[in-house]
């Protein structure tokens, strides 16, 4: 099996594991919208209403195998929609989108994140999770993996930026061609995006042009990584270490970048969805400054899917699961790091459900799309009731985001567009 293949199986499908912190908050959550399918990335849009968006179930259309090549293929729909929570009240409000599934609906790549630029512009990231080279031979001309302008009024839209070909085309990491575009954030005129299948951050204009590969992120060696039993039952067979089979102590592994934010220091910052065997507490958070090159900033986590930035300058990171998948166990937390490294866990479990992606709203609140991967039972939620406590060893394996940045925090405390 080839590792970016199987990590980008994975993730299509959000088996996912946990880097074994403890809950150390009581907070609660309210369930403001349910009954998404699928839910990806949300985003405050210029009216202060949250915009979610869906990446459907497929479709009876044609289809491509999936990346790992092994199991169902992915059947072609246009399934995929952007929803709008406003005053406790759901509308899908641009339908007809281009949506990739297994045919129980499972597994589905489409609509995977919303962003609005300064003047209130809506784009929209469409994910893909398969090998681009069968996506025009077999699918024709759809928008998988790409970055879209949608017009919500005549529920249309402009193609922006084709990652997938980009990824064809080129193959920065020199790996396996695949591409899984997940998450992206706008900086000035710039979209920035990582590609979990293509393993690397690009960006291009908002004007259609420069699209290019910022860095390409490195593979793992784990050291005595720990595997399902061999009679554990899953997705991919290949996975599963044979009875007898002896089990390497240094295996290589491929973690793929899953989202990305925009630090108060003017880097970006990437979160790891880790690779096979998913080793708990193996995920990294990398800091990628103006010369490209990406650093560890923190690690201790596992199966990362989100990153945001508060206006004080504390980072959210969002954890997909509490336990390795193949213990059936899907709790998810949120992990907030100060601007000192401190680091405490808001909400774990209790609720918190394969989560997929959150945002941090005006009032202070943190918002999370809660069972991402269950078509007809995705939700968004409100947390609140914070009362977080640091985590006893969180100072250890993260790095301060410096004098520059603290700097810069205390200029613009006032000002927290960043």
């Amino acid at each position: 099996m080839k590792l970016k293949q199987l990590t980008i199986t994975f993730l299509t499908f959000c088996v996912a594991a946990f880097s074994g912190m403890k809950a150390a908050s009581a907070a609660s959550f309210s369930v403001i919208a349910d009954g998404l399918y699928n839910a990806g990335g949300l985003s405050f849009g210029p009216d202060g209403n949250l915009y979610v968006t869906e990446a459907g179930i497929g479709g009876s259309g044609a289809c491509v195998p999936p990346a790992s090549g092994q199991g169902d293929s992915l059947c072609y729909g246009t399934s995929g929609a952007v929803t709008k929570i406003e005053n406790g009240k759901t509308e899908r409000i641009l339908t007809g989108l281009p949506s990739l599934a297994l045919p129980d609906g499972t597994g589905a790549s489409g609509p995977r994140d919303i962003q609005f630029d300064a003047k209130g512009k809506p784009y929209v990231l469409i994910g893909y999770g398969a090998n681009p080279t069968f996506r025009d031979r077999n699918l024709g001309y759809t928008d998988l993996g790409k970055i879209i302008a949608p017009d919500f009024k005549t529920n249309s839209w402009t193609s922006v930026a084709d990652i997938a070909n980009y990824e064809l085309v080129n193959n920065p990491d020199g790996g396996d061609v695949g591409s899984n575009p997940l998450g992206f954030i706008i900086d000035g005129n710039k979209l920035v995006a990582v590609d979990a299948g293509a393993n690397d951050l690009l960006s291009v204009n908002t004007s259609k042009n420069n699209l290019q590969a910022i860095v390409a992120f490195p593979q793992d060696i784990l050291t005595n990584p720990v595997f399902p039993p061999s009679d554990t039952p899953s997705n991919e067979p290949a996975q599963v270490p044979s009875q007898g089979e002896v089990v390497r102590s240094q295996f290589p592994t491929q973690a793929v970048p899953s989202n990305v934010a925009k630090g108060p220091d003017g880097a970006y910052y990437v979160s790891q969805f880790t690779g096979f065997p998913f080793p708990e507490g193996g995920a990294k958070i990398y800091r990628v400054g103006a010369d490209g090159k990406p650093s560890v900033f923190a690690d201790g986590f596992t199966q990362l899917t989100d990153l945001e930035f508060d206006p004080a300058g504390n980072l959210y990171a969002l954890q997909y699961a509490n336990q390795s998948a193949w213990k059936g166990n899907f709790d998810g937390s949120v992990i907030k790091i100060a601007t000192d490294g401190t680091r405490t866990t808001l909400l774990s479990g209790n609720g918190l459900e394969s989560p997929s992606a959150l945002a941090i709203g005006a009032d202070g609140a943190v918002y999370v799309t809660n069972r991402g991967d269950r078509p007809g039972l995705g939700q968004v939620l409100r947390i609140e009731n914070i009362k977080s406590i640091p985590e006893p060893d969180s100072v250890l394996g993260v790095l301060a985001i410096g004098a520059f940045g603290v700097g810069w925090l205390h200029k613009k405390r006032n000002h927290p567009e960043f």
